[in-house]
């Protein structure tokens, strides 16, 4: 008897429940990896290797060329899963090895000594990775993320165990190139070796390859510019600033974005395809759309908000006082980690709807906004400069992301955001009311202080604000929940019968 299909709900919530426990762990492992690292490698490491990872990283969307959104976008041309996965492991195997010749070639030529085995190291790890792509792609399409989320959590072990041992006997550079050599290790070996997930075939089907082009046409733009949006201000800064500032810029980046890695992240992997599957169904899609977006807003404001408040004691404390001259630049980056999550569903909103042309006409529009926040701003106040420039873009963009937005789903601005809002700063005054009215001198007390007044106080007047919606998410995630729980008994009595 043929096992029944889980439905697009469950399986969205046994989705991002699976990769919210991978993020438990990978967030903590993660944690303890960086500060360990930031403690003992010097700052100027880290501006190497956020040198070549940006330029890696952007130059990237070349081989891509957008073929994974066609991959996940349902149409004839995809229906047959095994054909198009074909399709499109030819032609990421094509474009990825013409593009690491190219950027092997252009890093002898044009590099030398660290930053030149950094560009190298990290290009060859790049192209296995994208050669790994396929079979995550069959995954994300199908919405089922379990295997993913071992692969997560296996990469977060071994790669921290690995990264760890190198910095303690001495290395610096290796230290962080060897994270990247790990994970492509890990991807190969649980995608395509044990139990693979897809057997890698090469096509060439014509009309599969003309779909995939076109498509990726469309979407190899939006690509770009989000790539160029995420590692512009990177690059900038270490051309114009130099290592040692792009250490403190790429240090103050990578603990900002902590607070969306605990949910953003889960949720973030699995609405391409949840999306994809309710395109046709405006009330639906409305509702997926308020729901996954209010749940990060609410998430997104507690978790930056706390961590701006306590970041003077946590760069002290935790990351050593080397670290001090970066304390401004990463509160400012908290704002970014705010909306930045919000930017990534709504793209996937258009992705779905088939629109990816609406994504190139904001993100030139924020292109333009970041260079020149980094030309007048970055090179008046510093790594400072750079932060403000990428909160002003990003602010930008998400304007006018949910203004185009309200063309396929229904949702109020003002539920979205007046109560998470009103939460934030009514939490920051009370915060700093309590930390004057008790004398506190050591730095751990004062965090605890900070951390306990603000979350209290947040959640308290959220929950209030916001009691009937909450209880319509709790309830949303607690009935597909049950659902899962159902299906997987039935399955398992078939299984026995």
């Amino acid at each position: 008897m043929n096992k029944p299909k889980a439905s697009l709900a469950s399986r969205t919530i046994t989705s991002i429940s699976w990769n919210m426990v991978s993020n438990i762990f990978l967030i903590v492992m993660g944690f303890i990896r960086t500060t360990l690292l930031a403690r003992w490698l010097p700052v100027e490491v880290f501006g190497i290797y956020g040198m070549a990872h940006s330029w890696v990283t952007l130059s990237a969307v070349l081989p891509n060329f957008g073929m994974g959104n066609a991959f996940v976008h349902r149409s004839p041309e995809t229906e047959d899963e095994e054909r198009a996965a074909q399709v499109h492991f030819t032609l990421q195997l094509i474009f990825s090895t013409a593009w690491a010749i190219l950027m092997i070639v252009g890093a002898l030529l044009f590099t030398a000594t660290d930053l030149q085995v950094a560009l190298i190291l990290l290009t060859v790890t790049s192209l296995g990775m994208q050669i790994a792509h396929t079979p995550r792609l069959i995954l994300a399409r199908r919405v089922v993320h379990r295997r993913l989320a071992l692969i997560d959590f296996m990469d977060t072990t071994l790669s921290t165990l690995v990264t760890l041992f190198l910095a303690l006997r001495g290395a610096t550079l290796w230290a962080l190139l060897s994270n990247n050599i790990v994970t492509l290790s890990i991807n190969l070996v649980l995608l395509y070796i044990w139990r693979p997930v897809w057997r890698p075939k090469v096509t060439w089907d014509r009309a599969g390859i003309r779909y995939f082009l076109w498509f990726g046409v469309r979407n190899v733009i939006a690509d770009g510019l989000l790539r160029a949006l995420d590692k512009v201000d990177d690059l900038w800064t270490g051309i114009f600033l130099g290592d040692v500032a792009l250490g403190y810029y790429s240090r103050a980046y990578t603990f900002a974005i902590y607070p969306r890695k605990i949910l953003a992240s889960p949720i973030n992997m699995v609405t391409k395809g949840t999306y994809a599957e309710l395109k046709g169904d405006r009330k639906r899609l409305s509702q997926a759309f308020f729901r996954i977006n209010a749940l990060l807003v609410w998430a997104g404001f507690l978790l930056a908000g706390g961590l701006s408040l306590v970041a003077p004691e946590f760069i002290h404390i935790v990351l050593g006082e080397k670290w001090l001259p970066m304390l401004t630049a990463f509160q400012l980056m908290l704002i970014y980690t705010l909306f930045d999550p919000i930017k990534i569903t709504i793209a996937a909103l258009f992705i779905a709807v088939g629109e990816p042309g609406k994504i190139v006409q904001i993100r030139s529009i924020q292109l333009i906004v970041l260079m020149i926040g980094l030309i007048t701003l970055g090179s008046a106040f510093g790594i400072t400069g750079v932060a403000l420039a990428v909160d002003l873009m990003l602010v930008v963009g998400i304007i006018l992301f949910l203004w185009r937005a309200r063309t396929y789903v229904d949702f109020s601005f003002r539920k979205l955001f007046s109560s998470p809002a009103i939460s934030l700063l009514i939490s920051f005054a009370l915060t700093k009311v309590a930390i004057n009215a008790i004398s506190v001198s050591e730095d751990w007390l004062v965090g605890i202080l900070k951390i306990t007044v603000f979350f209290l106080t947040y959640t308290s007047i959220l929950l209030i604000l916001e009691y009937k919606e909450a209880r319509k998410l709790y309830l949303f995630a607690l009935q597909y929940y049950n659902r899962s729980k159902t299906l997987n008994s039935i399955t398992k009595n078939r299984k026995t019968m």
